[in-house]
C-alpha cells in the first residue's frame, strides 16, 4: 500500500524471505519462516470498486492451479470458502485480499498469499500441513513464478470483473466441502447446514433446516475435520 501511495503502477510482487509481523483475517497475528512462500500482488485499478471482492476468488484459483502443477494430488485438494487452500482438510495456504482508494482516485487491491512449503504452523484450532510434509519438493522462488504465471492468466480470465461467472465456476470445481455439512462463524453467530455453493456475488450459500442463507463474510469449519475456537457469542448476533 506503501508503493501504491507513492505512485506504483500495479502488476508488482513483493515476497518476504521471512515474516515476524504479518497479518492475516481479522487482524489476527500471522508469521513466516524462511522457506515458505510469503507474497503479495499489488494491483492498481484491476476493476470497479464493486468487482475487487472477487478477486480473492480469482487468487484462490489460480493458487490452487499452482499448487495441483507441483503435483499435488487433486483429490482432497480443494478452496474452503473464503481464502484457504486446504488438502485433506489441513490447511496449506491462505489468501488475504485489502483494497484501499488511492490519491486521484485510483484503487489499489494487495493480495496477499502465504504458503506452507517447508514448515506449517503448530496450535491452531484446525489442521494444517505444507508441501515438504506432503513429499514435494519446491522454492518459494519457484512456488512464485508459478503463481505469478497463473495470476495473470486468471485475472485475463476474469476481464477486470465482467467474466466474474468463469472464475466462480473453477472455483466451485475446485470448493472443498462442497454439498456437505459446514460450520460456520459468522457475525457472532454459528451456523451449521450443507454447503450449496456460492452465489453470483460470491457469497456462500448455506441450507440450514430454516432454510438458506447467503454469508457475506466468516469461519467456515469442515464437520468432522475442524472445530470452532471457544467463544463467547451474543444470541442476537452482536
Amino acid at each position: 500500500m506503501r508503493r501504491a501511495r507513492g505512485g506504483d503502477p500495479g502488476n508488482l510482487w513483493i515476497a518476504a524471505h521471512e515474516q515476524t509481523r504479518g497479518r492475516g483475517r481479522q487482524g489476527r497475528a500471522w508469521l513466516s519462516p524462511k522457506g515458505n512462500l510469503a507474497a503479495s500482488l499489488l494491483l492498481i485499478d484491476p476493476a470497479p470498486m464493486a468487482c475487487a471482492p472477487q478477486l480473492g476468488f480469482v487468487a484462490g484459483v489460480a493458487l490452487a492451479r499452482t499448487v495441483r502443477g507441483l503435483g499435488v494430488s487433486a483429490r482432497g485438494t480443494g478452496l474452503k470458502w473464503p481464502n484457504d487452500l486446504v488438502v485433506e482438510g489441513a490447511k496449506l495456504s491462505g489468501l488475504l485480499l485489502e483494497a484501499a482508494h488511492m490519491p486521484g482516485g485510483h484503487l489499489a487491491c494487495v493480495i496477499g498469499f502465504g504458503v506452507n512449503i517447508c514448515a506449517h504452523p503448530e496450535g491452531l484450532p484446525y489442521p494444517a500441513t505444507s508441501l515438504a510434509e506432503m513429499g514435494i519438493e519446491t522454492t518459494a522462488e519457484a512456488l512464485l513464478s508459478l503463481l505469478a504465471e497463473n495470476m495473470a492468466f486468471w485475472l485475463d480470465r476474469w476481464q477486470c470483473g465482467a467474466e466474474f461467472d468463469r472464475i466462480r465456476v473453477a472455483w466451485l470445481e475446485l470448493a472443498a466441502g462442497r454439498d456437505r455439512k459446514i460450520r460456520i462463524v459468522s457475525a457472532g453467530r454459528e451456523l451449521e447446514g450443507i454447503f450449496r455453493g456460492i452465489d453470483a456475488a460470491g457469497q456462500l450459500i448455506l441450507e440450514t433446516k430454516n432454510g438458506r442463507e447467503t454469508i457475506v463474510a466468516g469461519d467456515v469449519y469442515l464437520r468432522g475435520i475442524e472445530r470452532p475456537e471457544k467463544r463467547v457469542m451474543d444470541v442476537n448476533g452482536q
